[in-house]
């Protein structure tokens, strides 16, 4: 009896120093949140000016000046080289910190014009600037639109010829040379010892003007994107501590700036933060239906709807669904190409040309389309599954409304995606934390968008500023919070029993299980079926996920890797009969998740029609309870529609 006892207290300890550990991590997020306001009010009060540096005492303002020695020079390859007649936000401000000679990082959103801010100093500069990118996509595009503007620039990589890296090195050297830009991979820098000792007596020679190093969030292991290689560029500030260095980024947090800073060995610097906020894009997030008919005829309602004939790009998880989604999109007359980075590069640039020239309206593409896109005009940017993390997105999504009209992003939200991608990141060092926090950002239902978007950046933001421009914001009622701690337990109780079978349970089976459905082995006699939809089943489990009451388990296979759900961590607090669990937004109420259109269309008449096709993460849920439907097709027109899953043999054409 005395052991029964033990073993109770040290329960009743264990969920106690989980509710500590829940109350310590919330004050330092509060607190964190008082530091960002207090910064806040200093910047409005004119203390520290946004964008200003707390490392070198300056500010933003000091450096948006027009009485600089070098102001001419820059406003005049503004207007004639660059056929621009002003500048974006933070533009000058860095281009005239760069001319000073000051090391910089920048945090500017996709589209904001990041790229000007080095190439117009190394245009206005004698001597070259070392641009360090991480793929060579990216530099081609570049070298693409210097060519046509007819700035010198060259790109050397592996597949240089031997003449070619002759020029470079020898214009390396020349301090009259017409040469701007020069560009290379992070590897470059690591492997190449020939490169170095050319850039060792290009600094000698006082010919080595600046180094950019874009996309700086790749050189911490914290980053969403880290690249090993990138650590290697250390050495830079090292051998040339004199030249000064430019980090460029769309998306990092302090702390991966903090860190980025320390691996470049950048003791002091200038650092630039535009605002993460695009007023002129609108975010959505809806269900994913789990009918891939269905699906695929929602996004053609919405491009037909909204976006006839507009650019727009579908962001898709895999090379596989590219492709079969391009397909299925060609054979209801969308004019769709695919990209993909295994694709034949003459294919790629084929769809790439055609989508920049409007003869294709839409790139179905994965990760691999985007970066140095530079194209005005998107109009809509739809994922078909959500990004790996909010750093994608963000940048993904920003690849829309670059010409600062309205312009949509859309994200379809499914709940087996999350286990797709979980199996993926797994490895990565913050992956599966990334990945949560972009499943977090896709169940919420109150929350004004940018505010969340806001949240992950280290920015604060006020909802009232959003202007109705996303789905959060027009909602007409506030959710309600639901207790599911009944619900939990009985998850929990489920998971336990399969684990004394020494069974597993995926996702899909843990659902079945507690429906009622399934391998009856599995389900649990005392647990009763809940009566709601699958949709809201699925959106209670992620929020247990995302709460720690459930965690992932994987196993890895020589063809797979498999993710199955087991009892969390915070588990235990449910020991504590006292303890409760709510979600938001579980109910039946048609009226509570009524979405208002979004105001990104001219055509008012086109979004509301495209808006009856849709379907919210939240509309899906309450059209399933609506007694009185109206169909949208009768039975011989549902037998007529066309099969719009692409088969095996089906590949994408190019439309010409």
């Amino acid at each position: 009896v005395l052991e029964e006892v033990l073993v109770s207290i040290e329960n009743e300890l264990q969920a106690v120093e989980m509710q500590i550990q829940e109350l310590v991590d919330k004050q330092q997020e509060l607190l964190q949140k008082k530091m960002r306001v207090k910064n806040l009010i200093k910047q409005s009060s004119g203390e520290v000016e946004a964008g200003g540096s707390k490392d070198t005492g300056t500010s933003a303002e000091e450096w948006n000046k027009t009485d600089f020695p070098w102001y001419e020079k820059i406003r005049t390859a503004l207007q004639n080289k660059f056929k621009l007649q002003k500048f974006r936000s933070l533009q000058l401000e860095t281009v005239n910190a760069a001319m000073a000679g000051k090391d910089i990082f920048l945090v500017m959103p996709t589209g904001g014009g990041k790229s000007l801010c080095y190439q117009l100093p190394a245009v206005c500069s004698d001597g070259f600037t070392l641009v360090i990118c991480p793929l060579i996509s990216l530099m081609e595009d570049q070298l693409m639109v210097l060519e046509q503007l007819d700035i010198s620039a060259a790109l050397l990589n592996a597949s240089s010829s031997k003449e070619h890296v002759k020029w470079v090195h020898t214009e390396m050297l020349k301090k009259n040379s017409q040469l701007k830009l020069i560009y290379v991979t992070p590897e470059k820098i690591a492997k190449s010892k020939m490169f170095m000792s050319k850039l060792e007596k290009a600094y000698q020679a006082g010919c080595l003007a600046r180094i950019a190093v874009d996309e700086v969030h790749c050189c911490s292991q914290w980053g969403h994107d880290f690249r090993p290689d990138y650590k290697s560029l250390g050495i830079l500030k090292r051998q040339f501590p004199n030249t000064p260095l430019i980090g460029l980024t769309a998306t990092a947090t302090n702390h991966v700036l903090k860190d980025a800073q320390n691996i470049l060995h950048v003791q002091k610097c200038i650092t630039f933060t535009a605002s993460f906020n695009r007023p002129n894009l609108y975010y959505e997030v809806r269900h994913k239906p789990s009918n891939n008919e269905d699906f695929i005829e929602d996004i053609v309602k919405t491009i037909n709807g909204r976006y006839k004939g507009q650019s727009g790009i579908v962001y898709c998880f895999s090379q596989k669904d590219s492709e079969q989604v391009t397909v299925s999109l060609q054979k209801l007359g969308i004019k769709a190409g695919t990209y993909h980075a295994n694709m034949d590069a003459k294919y790629k640039t084929k769809v790439h040309k055609g989508w920049a020239t409007n003869q294709i309206q839409v790139v179905v593409a994965t990760v691999a389309f985007g970066m140095g896109i530079d194209k005005p005009d998107v109009r809509f940017v739809i994922h078909h599954s959500m990004s790996k993390s909010m750093e994608n997105y963000y940048q993904e999504s920003g690849r829309a409304g670059r010409d600062d009209q309205k312009a949509d992003c859309i994200l379809y939200y499914g709940f087996g995606d999350i286990f797709r991608i979980s199996s993926m990141v797994v490895m990565e060092n913050v992956g599966q934390e990334k990945l949560y926090d972009m499943v977090s950002y896709c169940q919420n239902m109150s929350k004004c968008r940018r505010v969340l978007i806001a949240h992950h950046f280290d920015e604060v933001w006020d909802s009232a500023n959003c202007n109705r421009m996303c789905d959060n914001c027009c909602r007409e009622n506030a959710c309600e919070k639901m207790d599911i701690t009944g619900y939990c337990r009985d998850l929990i109780k489920i998971l336990e029993q399969a684990d004394s079978m020494s069974e597993k349970l995926t996702p899909l089976k843990l659902i079945d299980a507690w429906s009622g459905k399934g391998v009856s082995k599995f389900r649990v006699p005392e647990v009763t079926p809940p009566k709601h939809p699958r949709e809201e089943l699925e959106r209670i489990i992620a929020h247990l996920l995302l709460q720690q009451y459930l965690k992932e388990d994987f196993s890895f296979t020589a063809f797979a890797t498999i993710s199955y759900l087991k009892v969390g961590p915070k588990a235990r607090l449910l020991k504590n009969e006292g303890h409760v669990i709510t979600i938001e937004g579980l109910t039946n109420r048609k009226s509570l998740f009524k979405v208002k259109p979004s105001q990104s269309s001219d055509s008012k008449g086109s979004r509301e029609n495209a808006q009856t096709g849709s379907k919210t993460v939240q509309d899906s849920v309450v059209k399933k309870s609506q007694k009185h439907k109206q169909p949208s097709c009768g039975p011989n027109l549902k037998a007529k529609k066309p099969k719009l899953q692409a088969d095996g043999d089906d590949q994408p054409v190019v439309i010409d």
